[in-house]
């Protein structure tokens, strides 16, 4: 009900006065990942979300979602560990750099930290800022209704134990996609160190636990994220995943050599799964030379577009941006800012059905063959 207040809102105000013309906020994105949460969390919890509603200085709210035709997308819950954000960004502005990994977080320690952020998106929903999509038909719907759609998401399975106890639970609640890793390690598997130059081929892949975890996805209709895999974790999914390869927000290593990017061979691997891989906002992982400098031109985000879509094929892309996680190029620092991104891709000779597809159709079409419905 709010975001479609405010939609209603945008249009009068396109009417009176012209600066948002309504070819500009649609079609609605529909994103692969934002870290929202992880900010209204830090912010206060439940006692932040009215800042989503009322309008925050962050990436990501109503009114801006409404302002920039965003639909929505995965909303991750994250366990954030104590990293030095300035020394991190200060390093990742180098020529080069290799970051240590941060050491694991225990169960004990990331369940309350889950709980507190989930509560956050489920507070949402009872606002009416939001609709918590545990299909793809209800994702549709929603769209439709000119709400926001989210998706239950948990970057890094730190609150998942080894009998799957909190999985079960977690599903049930409306969990519906799942990061066995963040970069660091957890029972299931190991994740990349934000290191440039290099690939994501570092240590060993997913556990034992890992493993299982992947089968139980696959039985519960939970997505698995690979984004923050090692190359040996995303191998082990594919051997063992009965489901589409999906990277919600990865770009291409052929332009950017970062560890976080997927590299050719993974392109085909996700190609040949019929999956899906989202567009990294995050400047590191766009710019040619890895650095987090924001001086990114939208340019360099549709070279990564024609690669994936030349890697993948139209059905196999589509946008993942990191919206409150990560340092954006200048011309988009926030949702509002999307209608640019719409207009870059048409100036650049992409059609209507192709934006279509970008903005929310292939991640609809990912979603239906992972969750069967």
């Amino acid at each position: 009900m709010v975001y479609e207040i405010f939609c209603r809102m945008v249009l009068e105000l396109d009417s009176r006065s012209g600066p948002i013309l309504p070819e500009q906020t649609h079609p609605l994105i529909f994103d692969g990942h934002n870290d929202v949460l992880l900010q209204l969390y830090r912010a206060g919890g439940l006692t932040a979300s009215d800042q989503f509603v009322s309008g925050r200085t962050g990436a990501i709210d109503a009114q801006k979602s409404a302002q920039g035709g965003f639909g929505g997308g995965f909303f991750a819950v994250y366990v954030p560990s104590p990293v030095d954000l300035e020394f991190k960004f200060e390093e990742m502005a180098k020529p080069s750099y290799d970051l240590p990994l941060p050491d694991p977080i225990e169960w004990e320690d990331a369940f309350p930290v889950v709980m507190a952020q989930a509560a956050i998106l489920f507070d949402l929903e009872q606002r009416g800022a939001l609709t918590v999509c545990r299909t793809a038909s209800d994702i549709r719907e929603t769209l439709a209704a000119n709400r926001i759609a989210a998706v239950f998401h948990i970057e890094g399975a730190e609150a998942i134990d080894a009998d799957f106890h909190t999985l079960e639970v977690l599903y049930q609640a409306g969990l519906r996609s799942l990061g066995p890793v963040w970069s660091r390690s957890t029972i299931f598997g190991h994740g990349v160190p934000f290191r440039y130059p290099s690939d994501g081929n570092i240590g060993p892949g997913l556990t034992d636990y890992g493993l299982r975890l992947v089968k139980r996805c696959d039985e519960l209709g939970i997505m698995l994220d690979l984004s923050h895999l090692n190359e040996a974790g995303f191998w082990d999914v594919a051997r063992h995943s009965t489901k589409p390869l999906v990277a919600t927000h990865s770009n291409a290593h052929g332009i950017c050599p970062h560890s976080r990017n997927l590299t050719d061979k993974q392109l085909a691997a996700i190609r040949e799964s019929d999956g899906m891989v989202g567009l990294n906002f995050a400047v590191a992982f766009l710019r040619d030379d890895g650095r987090m400098l924001a001086d990114v031109p939208i340019s360099q985000m549709l070279r990564h577009l024609d690669y994936l879509i030349e890697h993948l094929g139209e059905d196999r892309v589509g946008l993942g941006s990191d919206y409150d996680g990560a340092i954006v190029p200048e011309d988009l620092t926030s949702v509002a800012s999307l209608p640019k991104l719409r207009r870059a891709m048409a100036q650049h000779g992409y059609g209507e059905t192709l934006i279509a597809k970008l903005c929310h159709e292939n991640w609809l079409r990912v979603l239906e063959k992972t969750w069967g419905q």
